[in-house]
């Protein structure tokens, strides 16, 4: 995409500041961060989205284990994960090629007429397995679309420099904002059942449509992909990461980061929780440490940040790592402060990778290498969730934790040994 007239090159990442390709034009100037009300403004209205999501997931998933068994229940709150996972890769390819704004319009009004449909049929009748399937397979879908143009929104508001704080405050915000939703939901489904959910979330889905339509303006425009077919554009997409070694390096460790920690702490806590007699009421404190950690080690991006954002994000991995292993042996205090640490560097990584990605990867590209690394967790995190269980049912439950969290830290050591990312700097 050329320039417009009068039009300044903005500042691009390590690997797209050095190629040839396009790089984002400043359309307007951005204000500082601290003072950018429009940026604030957005994030708030994306938490309050959060919040709702929460809220309907914990709504599902309730009404879910009411009218099926535990094994269908789980299919059912699982039912989304298949559509998405078949067409993230082509809203990678929309998300490259077309306006992110109306991409993401489009779909939030998808998602508020998937909601409106679900809370009149569940006010028409009794929810049935067929009605949340149906709802979890549409949501999915329209996740597919929706999440690689959101993707790249941060590097169409604020500069290169600034991700690691649009980041650090993004997700410190997300994180509560899921935190208050998931608490909320277990009591507006107790009292307003499928339908009070589906339609409060409907609600802030309407929000963040009415935010994006009146309000929301890109400052920095981003180069478009040629129109081709999406499945060239996908096999373009894929060819990229060959000639891209930087990029391929933070896809390929990006969309492992979670296969390790994921099954430690969706399964192994429960596990944990229940051989050692801690009761249920263990699970909840200690994911609470895990939610508590990483809203504070996200924020800890925004007020000390580091000079070199990938060095410092795969180091703090490493120490995750740690906690994983630690996380499976000792009394309770230990996993209480494992988990803790686990978030905390969750947190503090999330936010500064996440910023590395943004602003490295060849603007162009980033809808599609935002969907390949989202696939990782889609397609790979039930069979990691699977070994976990496994392991555990024919090992001591140390085992699963010492491996995973040792791979883990494996994984981090291909990123640091990388001059790249050793010296990598968003600031300048």
């Amino acid at each position: 995409m050329s320039a417009p007239s009068g039009a300044k090159s903005a500042t691009g990442g390590a690997e797209s500041a050095t190629s040839s390709a396009p790089q984002p034009v400043l359309l307007r100037e951005p204000p500082r961060f601290a003072r950018d009300r429009a940026v604030h403004a957005w994030i708030g209205v994306k938490a309050l989205s959060d919040a709702g999501d929460a809220l309907w997931t914990i709504a599902l998933a309730w009404t879910a284990v009411q009218v099926a068994s535990p094994a269908l229940a789980g299919l059912v709150v699982a039912a989304g994960t298949v559509p998405r996972a078949a067409v993230l890769l082509f809203g990678g390819v929309l998300a490259d090629r077309a306006n992110a704004r109306h991409v993401m319009v489009l779909f939030n009004l998808l998602r508020v007429g998937v909601l409106v449909a679900t809370a009149l049929w569940a006010l028409s009748s009794a929810p049935s397995v067929g009605l949340l399937a149906v709802a979890a397979v549409a949501f999915g879908v329209c996740d597919a679309f929706y999440e690689p143009s959101a993707a790249t929104i941060a590097r169409q508001l604020v500069r290169t420099a600034d991700l690691p704080s649009y980041s650090a405050v993004s997700q410190t915000v997300s994180r509560l904002a899921t935190m208050a939703g998931a608490a909320a939901g277990g009591f507006l489904v107790a009292h307003t059942g499928l339908a009070g959910s589906a339609s409060v979330n409907a609600v802030t889905f309407t929000l963040v449509v009415a935010f994006v339509v009146v309000w929301l303006r890109p400052r920095f425009g981003l180069p478009r992909a040629e129109p081709e077919s999406p499945w060239r554009g996908i096999r373009r997409g894929f060819g990229h990461l060959r000639g891209a070694p930087a990029t391929r390096t933070l896809v390929l460790a990006l969309s492992g980061l979670n296969l390790a920690v994921g099954p430690a702490v969706g399964i192994g806590i429960a596990l944990r929780a229940h051989d050692e007699g801690w009761g249920a009421q263990a699970v909840g404190i200690l994911e609470a440490c895990i939610g508590l950690g990483a809203a504070l080690g996200a924020l800890s991006v925004a007020r000390w940040r580091p000079r070199h954002e990938a060095r410092a994000g795969f180091r703090a991995l490493v120490v995750q790592g740690a906690a994983i292993c630690a996380l499976g042996v000792g009394p309770l205090p230990l996993g209480g402060a494992a988990c803790l640490l686990i978030g905390l560097t969750a947190g503090y990584a999330s936010a500064l990778l996440g910023a590395t990605f943004a602003g490295t990867v060849d603007p162009s590209y980033l809808g599609r290498m935002s969907s390949i690394t989202r696939l990782g967790d889609d397609v790979l995190m039930p069979l990691a969730m699977a070994a976990f269980g496994a392991l555990a049912s024919v090992t001591d439950l140390w085992v699963p934790f010492v491996l995973y969290g040792s791979a883990m830290v494996l994984l981090m050591t291909v990123p640091l040994r990388n001059p790249l990312f050793r010296e990598l700097s968003l600031r300048t």
